[in-house]
């Protein structure tokens, strides 16, 4: 028989043997560099081939290797990616293969802003890919309204991500990107269910409008003439894109088209409140911001037949951003001696308050707009301000107006999406709003 000692021996030398199999498994293998070169190769190389399955077309197996490329993020390896997708996407739509186009142009798109990074070159393509969608009259639906708004989300984060970036060429890519929204929300108008747009897309450009306002140095806000803006036949291009101030109007015009009073709420409260020149009456400046892009989206949502949107907005406005008492701006609204101008705030609640009434209202409405053009007038290209209330004038109390007038509001509401306009003014029995402004001031706003 084995001794003790022996035998304790041998179990104490196979312990040890075994810990020490233990940690040479645990140990991670190190790879060689020659080796992890290989690996990284057979990875890229499975990558092309699953790309390129099911097809021999030389160009596609171009711009695939080129978009895998080590080198994508290259200037040059974009610049010729982008050509190849641009002659492959209209070969493919001139061949009748629409949805192939359509679809190329998307996915190499969101490939050189996910992987290259490459903004300005992918801005592009993506143009060309708002013109395939409508030349091949392309049905908007809500899955190309989620790839446009994937592509939206890719170009803000691969901008976020260039910290290089020169803030000129940053701002230009911007606008460029304003445009692009704008050319796919006329696009779901053309072709999609919605009369005005797809919300989806509202929302998509509003943001952006909004962001880009504050990029905008607003001492180096465009210089644009007001004249020069009437003979852009009530469209917004690159004037008002370069205007910091037109910027916040379109945004909460599309946020109140995309039916999102909390978030207009939350842009108005990031601004400041009124200064007393711009309250004051008769005031030569234009109205507080704040205020007038309240009153702007309350016309918009009013216009479009949303009071309960319209409703939601100015509670939140009345409750938590404005700061004076809305007891007493009731009561100065009918002062004319305090030196006050008329509150938007209060003016916008007496609309609500006659629109959910009967057409029989209409005198008080017509009323109301005349107390208040002194302020109507100074807001942001007041035309486009006018065929709102025109517009609410004939849906809500049909009042309309000479046929003339009727093709201008059409005219100038067409840039939203759609919708005709209609309205006028007539008279009104005093007596009539000194009772509405009472039974306001009784039941708060």
């Amino acid at each position: 028989s084995i001794p003790a000692e022996e035998r304790g021996a041998a179990q104490d030398s196979s312990t040890r043997k075994e810990k020490k199999d233990r940690k040479e498994k645990k140990r991670p293998t190190k790879m060689s560099a020659a080796a992890a070169r290989r690996r990284k190769q057979l990875a890229k190389k499975a990558a092309e081939e699953a790309a390129n399955a099911g097809t021999t077309d030389p160009v596609i197996l171009r711009l695939n290797t080129l978009l895998n490329s080590e080198n994508a993020t290259d200037e040059s390896v974009a610049y010729e990616a982008l050509q190849l997708a641009q002659s492959q996407v209209r070969r493919l739509v001139k061949t009748g293969e629409f949805a192939e186009a359509a679809n190329l142009a998307y996915q190499t798109s969101r490939t050189l802003l996910e992987k290259a990074g490459r903004v300005s070159v992918s801005s592009q393509l993506l143009m060309l890919l708002v013109e395939v969608l409508n030349e091949t009259h392309t049905v908007c639906n809500e899955s190309w309204t989620d790839r446009l708004g994937n592509l939206d989300k890719a170009y803000r984060d691969a901008l976020e991500r260039d910290t290089t970036m020169e803030k000129d060429e940053r701002v230009r890519l911007g606008r460029l990107h304003v445009q692009f929204l704008r050319k796919a929300l006329k696009w779901s108008t053309d072709l999609g269910t919605v009369r005005f747009g797809a919300l989806k897309l509202h929302e998509l450009l509003g943001r952006q409008c909004w962001r880009m306002s504050f990029q905008l140095n607003s001492d180096a806000a465009s210089a644009t003439t007001d004249e020069d803006e009437m003979e852009e036949d009530m469209e917004y291009d690159d004037a008002d894109v370069e205007s910091y101030h037109g910027l916040r109007c379109y945004a909460v015009t599309h946020l109140s088209l995309a039916e999102l009073p909390a978030v207009v709420a939350e842009c108005l409260a990031s601004l400041p409140a009124p200064t007393a020149e711009e309250i004051a009456m008769n005031h030569a400046c234009p109205p507080a911001e704040r205020d007038a892009l309240l009153t702007r989206s309350i016309l918009v949502f009013v216009a479009m037949e949303n009071l309960r949107d319209a409703n939601k907005l100015l509670t939140t406005y009345a409750s938590t951003i404005e700061t004076r008492d809305t007891a007493e701006l009731t009561k100065s609204y009918m002062n004319k001696q305090d030196g006050i101008a008329p509150a938007h705030v209060v003016f916008c609640a007496m609309l609500l308050r006659v629109c959910e009434k009967d057409a029989k209202t209409g005198p008080l409405y017509s009323w109301m707009l005349r107390s208040f053009t002194g302020e109507l007038g100074r807001m942001y290209k007041p035309d486009l301000v006018k065929s709102y209330t025109t517009k609410i004038g004939r849906v809500y109390f049909d009042i309309q107006p000479p046929p003339s007038m009727m093709n201008m509001m059409e005219n100038m509401m067409s840039m939203m999406g759609g919708g005709g306009m209609g309205g006028g003014a007539g008279g009104m029995n005093p007596a009539m709003m000194q009772a509405a402004m009472n039974a306001m001031a009784g039941g708060g706003m």
